[in-house]
């Protein structure tokens, strides 16, 4: 193994010489504890290397270690309910081995080597199969199959094939070439900054649902697309990852605590396994994996934890599984480049980032995509990315924010305002879009009801107006609007508190399907197209605001899925509570008018009496 010294420890970062021949971002062993870092910078045979463990104690003149491999990733059977840190070292084998911290230069493989795993063949001897191809699939969990693939590079014919128990580590295929003979095992490696390759790329036209009313109703998320969630401190930005990574309409969930507090990655080690699956039943850790990097960890780790999140993601999605990534969040992963740039003594660019963290943001987001994969049988599988950023006091302008909001679709702006006011998800409805809507329609309109997206736009504008009302109102009082400007504010406010307002912690309202949604946004227009035409016939304003229905509208949110009628029905109910308010004020109405009658009929009775007198 070739060796080089060190001449500098700066921090995470470690210069060495001697490393002639080494090439950008191999991996290395520094020192005698073999630390893990990774080639950043060459210059003759000067070395600058990123160290992902602490560095406390390291001096000039030690060893370090070259591999001549790239930071690469073990792909296979055991990635999923698996728990990693940023360079996919299994933490909780590490706990079990090293206890609560862990240990320096660790080396633990990052797929378990003692498990076995049932391997059923798909092709048989004799077939030709090229890279990308599928040889045989385990059944990892009882949510997921894993396909086993021809690792990229290898084809041939295939010239033996077992089915059986085996190890990740065991040969169960071999390919014959014209040069060689290939041993496949079920499980390959693959450098986590080279993209996976695909065969086309597809439109995004399918909706990612979430079970968020207001991310699925008015700015969704297409499968393959990519979104951020910008917001100052306290507005719920690792609640609402933590709600799409429960709830996305996604087979497989790649988690990525990028830099966040360990409680909140405790907090998901704790609730998957307990929750349960809305579609299929099961713990929803059965369907996920979780790359744990949090504030406590060595800096220099983020920088790599959002590619190994997002190269399992690749990996599953070559099998033909949609995939959600939660990446919480890439401010803290553009911090850490800021810190490395910094003590490479890098020209700093806008806040003392570094000149390339628009080209680094750009070339996370674009591994996005709903894609046709290589290999046969075809399959179709979708990568989606929603990444969280946390900009100094919700500032914007913020260069990280910027840069994001160039590349993602969809832009979900968290307002303090509303935070405080108690409104949850705390997503502002004015400042928010999504530019998939038009991508999407045609099969949501399909899939769930001909004018979903029709009642969206309607409810928006309804949201709007009142906007503009509001200045009015703080200027001159409510009291000063017509009836009609009043009924606007009403029925923005049912929006807002009966269909936007979704409480996370509440065992029913935490998750809606498009089918309810449609419907509670359905019934709370139906209410104020009602109350138009109530008032337009001379009803009382405050008759209308007055009226019970108004409170089932409210608790709706709160009938399970399997209640649907219960929601449904409240459509009649609706339509028969203003049949009897109109027909009460026009009976009222006529009374009067006979009253008024009455009162005449009396008064020229008393003119004749006088005259008579």
């Amino acid at each position: 193994m070739r060796k080089g010294e060190i001449t500098k420890v700066s921090g995470p970062l470690v210069v060495a010489r001697g490393m002639r021949g080494s090439k950008m971002y191999d991996v290395v062993r520094v020192s005698e504890e073999r630390l893990v870092g990774e080639i950043i910078g060459l210059s003759s045979d000067m070395a600058s290397i990123q160290v992902y463990e602490d560095t406390s104690g390291i001096g000039p003149g030690e060893i370090v270690y070259m591999t001549d491999q790239p930071l690469f990733v073990e792909l296979g059977p055991g990635l999923i309910e698996s728990i990693y840190d940023g360079i996919q070292r299994p933490l909780d084998i590490i706990r079990d081995q090293t206890g609560d911290n862990i240990s320096r230069g660790v080396e633990i493989p990052a797929l378990e080597r003692d498990k076995k795993w049932h391997f059923k063949p798909v092709v048989k001897k004799g077939d030709a199969v090229k890279s990308g191809d599928l040889i045989g699939e385990v059944k990892e969990t009882v949510l997921v199959t894993h396909s086993i693939m021809v690792p990229h590079g290898v084809e041939g014919t295939v010239s033996a094939i077992k089915e059986g128990e085996f190890l990740v580590t065991d040969t169960v295929c071999e390919i014959k070439s014209d040069k060689k003979v290939t041993s496949l095992t079920m499980m390959q490696i693959w450098p986590v900054r080279q993209p996976r390759p695909y065969r086309e790329r597809l439109a995004p036209s399918f909706m990612l649902s979430t079970g968020q009313r207001v991310v699925d109703m008015f700015f969704p998320i297409a499968k393959g697309g990519t979104a951020c969630c910008p917001g100052p401190f306290g507005t719920g930005k690792t609640v609402i990852q933590h709600q799409l990574a429960k709830w996305a309409e996604a087979e497989i969930i790649v988690y990525i605590g990028c830099g966040e507090r360990g409680n909140e990655m405790t907090d998901v080690l704790m609730e998957f396994p307990e929750l349960k699956d809305p579609r299929s039943g099961e713990p929803l850790m059965k369907r996920t994996v979780l790359i744990a990097n949090t504030s406590n960890m060595p800096v220099a780790a983020r920088e790599a934890s959002v590619y190994t999140g997002i190269t399992i993601a690749e990996y599953f999605r070559d099998m033909g599984y949609s995939v959600a990534v939660m990446a919480d969040s890439t401010s803290r992963w553009a911090e850490a480049m800021r810190e490395i740039s910094g003590r490479l003594e890098e020209m700093p660019g806008e806040e003392g980032y570094p000149a390339y963290l628009s080209a680094k943001v750009s070339s996370f987001y674009e591994r996005a995509g709903r894609v046709k994969a290589v290999g046969t049988p075809e399959r179709e599988g979708a990568l989606s990315v929603i990444g969280a950023v946390s900009p100094p006091g919700g500032d914007l302008s913020d260069p990280v924010v910027q840069a994001t909001l160039r590349v993602v679709k969809v832009f979900w702006s968290l307002e303090d305002r509303l935070a405080y006011q108690r409104h949850f998800p705390a997503i502002s409805w004015l400042n928010s879009y999504s530019l998939y809507i038009d991508d999407i329609a045609e099969h949501v309109n399909k899939d769930i009801a001909k004018d979903f997206t029709d009642i969206s736009k309607e409810a928006m504008k309804l949201l709007e107006q009142e906007a503009e009302l509001q200045e009015i109102v703080r200027l001159i009082g409510v009291d000063a609007l017509s009836p009609e400007d009043r009924l606007i504010l009403e029925g923005a406010r049912s929006i807002r508190e009966d269909f936007l307002h979704q409480n996370a912690f509440h065992e029913i309202d935490t998750y809606a399907s498009l089918t309810k949604q449609y419907n509670m946004l359905s019934i709370c227009l139906r209410y104020y197209h009602q109350a138009q035409e109530a008032l337009a016939r001379g009803v009382a304003f405050s008759d209308i605001v007055g009226m019970e229905v108004r409170e089932k509208i409210a608790r709706m949110k709160y009938q399970p899925e399997s209640d649907m009628e219960k929601i449904t029905s409240l459509n009649d109910e609706i339509d028969t509570a203003f049949k009897t308010l109109m027909s009460s004020g026009i009976q009222q109405e006529q009374a009067g008018e006979d009253a008024d009658v009455r009162e005449g009929i009396d008064t020229e009775s008393e003119k004749q009496a006088r005259s008579a007198t």
